[in-house]
This record gives C-alpha cells, structure tokens and sequence, in this order.
C-alpha cells in the first residue's frame, strides 16, 4: 500500500512580510515615478490634488525633491524673468497705421503661483501677457500723432504704454518688469516728410544760435569799446594845463641831466616850459 506524505500547512504569518515587501516592490514600480519630483533652479511648483480639492493655491513649491502622492500631479513653471516680443499694427491720433515693435519682461507672482495656474494655466504667456501689451499699445499709440510717436515723445509714450501693461498683468497674477519699444515704422511718405521737418527745425535751430552768438559778441564789443572811451575821457579830463606842466619841467629836469652840453632857456617854451637848445 502506498504512503502518502503528508503536506505540512502553509503559515500565513510568516509569509505576510514578504507578501508585504512583494506589493511594495510591485507598487514602486507601477507608481514610484509619479511620487517624487525634482524642481530645478529658477523653477517653482504648483500641486494639483486629484481627490483632495484640485489646485492648491494655498503653497507653491519650491526647488529641490519632493515626494507626493502618485495620483497627484505636480506643475512646474519658470519663475525667472522672461522675454516676450509683440509685432503689432496700431492706428494714431490721426488714423494712420503705424508698426511698433515691443519687447516686455515679465515673470509670475511666486506668492500667487497657484491662482495663475487655476485660472490661467501654463500658457498664461499666450492668454495674458501679450495680450495686455497689445491692448495697451493700441491705447496709448492712438493719443498721440505720427511725429510725436516717431521723435518728440517717444520716451514718454514707451513709459506710458508699460504703466498701462503693468495695470493690467498685476491683476492676472505676473509682474511686469520694462517695456521697450524697440522699432517704430511709418508710412514711407509720412516718414519722409517728419524727417524733412525736423531737418529743417535743426537748421533753424542752428541759425538761431549763430545769431544769439554773433548778437553777444557784438553787444561784448560794444561794452569794451565804450568801457574804453570812458576810460579815455576820464584821463583826458584829468589831464589839466598845470599836470601837463609839471610833466614836462619834469622831462626837462631828465634830459638837463644827460652828459651833453646843451643851453637851456627857463620859460621860453611854449605855455612857459623850460626851452633846451642844441646839444653835442
């Protein structure tokens, strides 16, 4: 007859840690990609949490590692600065088309990363940015006239057109850091005819300076010159019969000195001045 051997029961406990560890592995495996997150430098994180309220608006992440739940999901933006460029057609004050050419620089509100995301999500650059620079070109170019945008005001309306872009992006969560404008192209004809004028107030200009300095240096010479007849009038009024006596006995007195022989005859000159005769 022939012998069955016995199987000994299977204990369960014992197995259960390594059960454990096979669903741990198991399950690192499925889902471990999706439970850490590293957040490089100049980037920043927003966590969307599938069953525990969607976005969190409430923390933005920061870099380094993070672990989070697997059916969780993290975003990641740049909050470094960044540059967006516009090409737009705009109408002036007077109706005429003008091309500009605008670069702004920009970056999110990292306090208020979460709401950008709800509400605007990461394409916020297309939906917000360049929209609100458009909106404000078109607003501050259409007060002001071909010549002024082109030359004497310029600078005024770059500023201008940055205020009112800033207003705007402030209230979708991004900061605006500078505008510029860096090209703006008139009509050829338009164009031409500002150029000539502002030609033209040069060479005004120009004349004009020339007549403020030729009219100065006449109105200098003419001071000098009067400064010197009064100065000559002056001395010859103080010049009076008797100095011009004591000045010449006083030349007189001088040459009576020198070694030549000469005959002086006192007061037979003119006006009674010593008279010198002849001389070796």
């Amino acid at each position: 007859m022939a012998q069955y051997d016995q199987q000994q029961p299977i204990d369960i406990k014992k197995l259960r840690p390594l059960i454990l560890g096979g669903a741990a592995v198991v399950f690192f495996l499925l889902f471990g990609s999706k439970m850490t997150v590293t957040i490089d430098s100049g980037e920043a994180g927003v966590l969307f949490r599938t069953f525990d309220g969607g976005v969190d608006i409430e923390q933005t992440y920061g870099e380094g590692f993070h672990l989070m739940a697997p059916w969780n999901k993290m975003y990641i933006y740049e909050v470094r600065q960044q540059a967006a460029s516009e090409k737009m057609s705009v109408l002036s004050s007077n109706g005429l088309e003008i091309t500009l050419d605008v670069t702004l620089w920009f970056e999110p509100k990292y306090s208020q990363l979460g709401l950008l995301h709800q509400e605007k999500g990461t394409e916020y650059s297309l939906r917000v940015v360049k929209p609100a620079i458009g909106a404000a070109t078109k607003s501050v170019i259409g007060r002001y006239t071909p010549e002024e945008i082109y030359s004497t005001k310029r600078d005024i309306i770059q500023t201008e057109i940055e205020e009112e872009t800033s207003k705007i992006l402030i209230e979708q969560y991004v900061q605006l850091n500078e505008v510029l404008v860096k090209d703006v192209t008139l009509p050829p004809t338009i164009k031409n005819a500002i150029e000539t004028k502002l030609k033209q107030e040069q060479e005004s200009l120009e004349y004009k300076f020339k007549i403020e300095k030729a009219t100065k240096e006449a109105e200098r010479q003419r001071i000098d010159a009067e400064g010197k007849a009064a100065a000559n009038k002056i001395l010859s009024e103080s010049l009076t019969d008797k100095i011009l006596k004591e000045k010449g006995i006083e030349a007189t007195l001088e040459l009576a000195k020198s070694p030549n022989a000469k005959t002086i005859v006192v007061g037979s000159g003119k006006d009674g001045l010593p008279l010198i005769l002849g001389g070796q």
